[in-house]
């Protein structure tokens, strides 16, 4: 916008004006999006010699039949599965714009851009799966069961791999997998072929995976922390005040050698964190003989001892974390959704939750847009991408293909 004086002559005196510079200044505006309808045209030929017709095909439709392009597809994705809005209530939006989309509708767009998804969905399980180091965790999902007339509890297991506090050099990604339970085998399952450490909480489930050695667990001290914080809030406890101020000073030498090599985190955790954490377990073994055996500060004591092992093992790989924080910031997007729509309405509803919270989480990991992502991704797919080529697909290798484009 340019704003110029209405006149050539000066007020004042009556001379000439001549242009000396400019002021500039900017304002943040908002323009509301907007629903445009596409007509494609494609004429007709008709030879007069031999009668043949010709006319250019039609161009491939993400959904058959569907009027939705891929960038509405991914709009109402991303509005679902990133900002949290439900079906309903984008059905709401569209009707406030002049454009009656039933939610139904909606759901069936749904279904029909994960149809696409669904592999380069597997083949984000390939890569998270293939890591030596994995962030493990699962989170409660209520799902619509029609022939009780009430919901039952889902789960989705996520799956985390993230190199970059160690300065790894494969690209962050997560991965969610439903399963209508939480027994143990489901994470099993999952894991058939992984081979390294798996980082968890203390959910009993995952003690199975290390049968047979193939598999090493670490623990999380955010988990044994809290259990000392809720009992220090709760009772002002000097021994609960004292296991967090040790506990302290180990995320101090973890936040010192974020981003370092391997290498150098684990001389720095022999040299430094080493003799904390021996003085730790004595001190605990020593305070938990005086204190009654009943209460939140055995408890929180015995949770630690029991998964003392699984707690160290941080102190032998430079790899490992400290904590399962990684995995606890994919969850907490599902933890959104599932506040604002819900539940799932089926276990292929819930499938579909996880497929694309897969891409979107992977996607916000490597600083990819997800709505520009899920567009072209679609874009692509509808059109025949070759299946050979997925790889492209994923995040932080589309950045690279787009950039060439």
């Amino acid at each position: 916008m340019r704003l110029d004086v209405d006149h050539e002559a000066c007020p004042c005196c009556g001379g000439a004006l001549h242009l000396i510079g400019e002021t500039a200044s900017e304002m943040l505006d908002h323009v509301p999006a907007r629903l445009r309808v596409i007509r494609i045209c494609r004429p007709r030929y008709g030879c007069r010699a031999c009668g043949a017709i010709h006319q250019a095909p039609a161009p491939e439709r993400p959904i058959a039949k569907g009027l939705a392009t891929p960038a509405l597809l991914a709009h109402v994705l991303v509005s679902k599965y990133c900002d949290h809005l439900p079906l309903y209530r984008q059905s709401q939006i569209f009707a406030r714009q002049g454009v009656e989309i039933d939610r139904s509708t909606l759901a069936n767009w749904v279904g029909g851009a994960c149809w696409w998804l669904e592999p380069l969905q597997a083949r984000l399980a390939d890569h998270v799966f293939t890591s030596q180091q994995l962030f493990a965790d699962d989170t409660p999902i209520p799902v619509l069961d029609p022939g009780r007339g009430r919901t039952k509890t889902g789960r989705l297991w996520v799956y985390a791999r993230d190199d970059r506090p160690w300065n790894g050099p494969d690209p962050p990604a997560a991965i969610y997998l439903y399963s209508p339970d939480r027994k143990a085998e489901r994470p099993a399952s999952h894991l058939g072929k992984f081979s390294g450490v798996v980082q968890v909480d203390g959910y009993p489930g995952f003690d199975r995976l290390s049968d047979g050695g193939r598999i090493q667990l670490a623990g999380c001290w955010a988990h044994a922390r809290r259990k000392f914080y809720e009992v220090q809030q709760a009772t002002a406890s000097p021994v609960a005040a004292e296991a967090l101020r040790r506990i302290a000073e180990i995320y101090a030498i973890e936040t010192a050698i974020r981003g370092q090599a391997a290498v150098a985190r684990l001389s720095a955790r022999q040299s430094k964190s080493l003799p904390l954490i021996t003085a730790m377990k004595t001190w605990l073994e020593n305070q938990f003989t005086q204190i009654p055996p009943r209460g939140g500060l055995a408890d929180a004591i015995r949770y630690t001892l029991t998964r003392w092992g699984n707690l160290c093992r941080f102190l032998d790989d430079g790899r490992i974390e400290l904590d399962t924080n990684t995995v606890e910031r994919a969850i907490r997007p599902v933890t959104l959704g599932r506040k604002n729509h819900l539940f799932a309405g089926s276990d292929g509803g819930a499938d579909r939750w996880a497929t694309v919270c897969s891409l979107i989480t992977t996607a916000k990991l490597n600083d990819v847009e997800p709505f520009a992502y899920l567009k072209d991704v679609l874009e692509r797919m509808s059109n025949g991408h070759p299946m050979s080529r997925l790889d492209e697909l994923l995040p932080w290798n589309w950045r690279l293909v787009t950039a060439v484009n």
